[in-house]
């Protein structure tokens, strides 16, 4: 005969595995895209889904907004240790790690890297990771409309900023 708490036990496996299967993509790729290490981003996401695991074992629910927010807190920490490495160790991991980006790929993350942070957090939530406003702002810590107006003005801040690649002539 089953149990209450074994059904209920059952019913939080499902919802973790449903959560870990739609969710579980997009974390790994929001924090490899912040890492640039796909070992470590597998490490990190990891972690993350062993904490919600956790935190829905203790009758909490978890979404969406919370796994970005817990993977943002983790990618801090690994950002932290890592700058402890010695100089050499970081020149290595981060030649190791990137992967050789087209002519128009590097004007755009050059117009990234030259947006405040405010804009570029909000334009890699919604356009990297497909983040919906309400997940956006939850990992923000703002509203939803609030992150339309934000996301309004990254965009013109990119604008501002893009500058397309020169297409080369070629010499007749």
């Amino acid at each position: 005969m089953e149990t209450l708490k074994t059904r209920n036990d059952r019913e939080r496996a499902a919802r973790f595995t449903a959560l870990y299967v739609r969710e579980h993509p997009r974390v790994c790729a929001y924090v490899h895209r912040r890492s640039g290490d796909r070992g470590a981003a597998e490490e990190l996401a990891a972690e993350v889904f062993r904490t919600a695991w956790e935190r829905m074992t203790a009758g909490h629910d978890v979404g969406t907004g919370w796994l970005f927010v817990t993977a943002r807190n983790l990618l801090s920490n690994h950002h932290r240790s890592v700058a402890r490495l010695t100089q050499a160790h970081r020149a290595v991991a981060e030649e190791l790690g990137r992967t050789p980006a087209s002519v128009q790929d590097e004007a755009v993350l050059d117009a990234l890297d030259r947006l405040p942070s405010r804009h570029r957090e909000v334009l890699l939530l919604s356009y990297w990771d497909g983040l919906g406003a309400a997940e956006a702002g939850e990992v923000l810590g703002c509203r939803a409309s609030a992150v339309w107006v934000r996301l309004h003005r990254a965009r013109k801040a990119f604008r501002d900023v893009y500058q397309l690649p020169q297409e080369r002539v070629p010499c007749v």
